[in-house]
């Protein structure tokens, strides 16, 4: 029986390899010296500890994400207000850390210039970690640009589409005599519909005036709901491209904390904290959301789906934990390219649909000074607190 391949790198032996032998090439050495090649797997028990953080992070971080919806709809809470924008601006400063701390620079350990994989092969010949952030910002700006745009012109058809329809019923039911018209400014403004007939309310008659009131309110109710289905639709598909971003991460995150070794004991809490204050930026922006009253359970239907996200990839971790290599050279491959797809969908969401809608073109930002300090107060809280937690995760 022949025996089985062995890897390329194994040519060499780590014991016999100084760092000045030309014969060996650098990017040999970076990958050795960086546990790549020879690292192996790291598992070193604490299964007890381990099955707990599944229940913890599933218990803590769906509670969190949950709130801010919770607090909205369910109206005997009586959550007060300044708690609810508490946690819209501490989400908003989690989130844009989150992108920064927590997806681009392990993104550029994972596959950049100096990192193992961006040593080696076709990553050596190109920045491929920035270029993915770039490339994500961009699609996600277009697809972002391009939803509104659809959303926008197909119930701008739809409306104009209705209020025609109206029209036309008024005309073919109501005849109007042009003889009775005479020039508006001789009527008090209060006494005057404006229609499209042109018609003073004095001259209607009452069947008239009931029958123009109900054009009026049709085909207002037909532009408010209309505003209101077009503004959902665009706040949603705005919303999923976040949650996108970071459930990518929370793949790797639950992954990693299955399988990591001596990082546990350090890992385990601050990813407590991470997860829920992730969640809470999640849960600040699913409440923003005015969801149609057939859709109200969508919200916390999306807020168990990341509580779930990270405990079941723990749970995967562990069921792999003695095989699976977190710092092998595939795993850095396929935790890079999605640290840089969350980072770029992070950057974009964070700083263009939460922090420059929030506060930057928010057309009520100086109705109430005090709000706007107590905002951005709790906006760097949130981002402060987030990358300090970035020294241990």
């Amino acid at each position: 029986m022949s025996s089985p391949v062995q890897p390329w790198w194994k040519q060499w032996n780590p014991d016999n390899v100084t760092l000045g032998n030309e014969n060996v090439p650098d990017s040999w050495k970076y990958c050795t010296l960086q546990g790549v090649y020879f690292g192996g797997n790291e598992y070193n028990g604490s299964l007890g500890a381990r099955i707990s953080s599944i229940f913890v992070i599933l218990g803590v971080s769906t509670a969190c994400t949950l709130f801010p919806v919770v607090s909205k709809h369910v109206r005997w809470l009586r959550i007060h207000k300044y708690v609810y924008l508490f946690t819209r601006s501490f989400g908003t400063g989690v989130i844009i850390a989150t992108a920064y701390i927590h997806l681009m620079d392990p993104a550029y350990s994972e596959i950049g210039g100096l990192s193992c994989v961006g040593q080696t092969g076709n990553w050596a010949i190109y920045s491929w970690c920035p270029a993915i952030m770039l490339a994500t910002v961009v699609l996600t700006f277009l697809v972002d640009l391009f939803c509104g745009v659809y959303v926008e012109r197909k119930y701008r058809i739809k409306h104009n589409e209705n209020e025609d329809h109206i029209m036309h019923a008024v005309v073919a039911r109501e005849p109007r005599d042009d003889s009775h018209e005479h020039a508006r400014g001789d009527e008090p403004i209060e006494a005057v519909i404006s229609n499209d007939g042109g018609i003073p309310l004095p001259e209607m008659n009452s069947e008239d005036k009931k029958d123009e009131l109900e054009r009026h309110i049709s085909v207002d109710s037909t532009v408010d709901s209309l505003e209101r289905e077009i503004s959902f639709k665009s706040e949603f598909a705005a919303f999923l491209v976040l949650e996108f971003g970071i459930l990518f991460h929370s793949v790797m995150i639950g992954l990693n904390l299955g399988t990591t070794g001596d990082e546990f004991p350090t890992l385990y809490p601050v990813l407590v904290f991470h997860q829920s204050f992730e969640g809470l930026g999640i849960g600040a922006r699913l409440s923003a959301i005015d969801f149609p009253h057939n859709k109200r359970w969508w919200p916390y239907i999306l807020c168990v789906a990341y509580g779930l996200t990270t405990p079941v990839c723990v749970a995967i971790g562990l069921g792999v934990k003695t095989s699976y290599s977190g710092n092998s050279y595939a795993v850095n491959v396929v935790s890079g390219v999605l640290d840089s797809i969350s980072a770029g969908v992070l950057m974009y969401t964070g700083l263009v649909e939460l922090l420059a809608k929030d506060f930057v073109f928010n057309p009520h930002r100086s109705d109430s000074l005090r709000e706007l300090f107590f905002n951005i107060f709790f906006m760097l809280w949130g981002a402060g607190l987030m990358a300090l937690l970035g020294k241990w995760a």
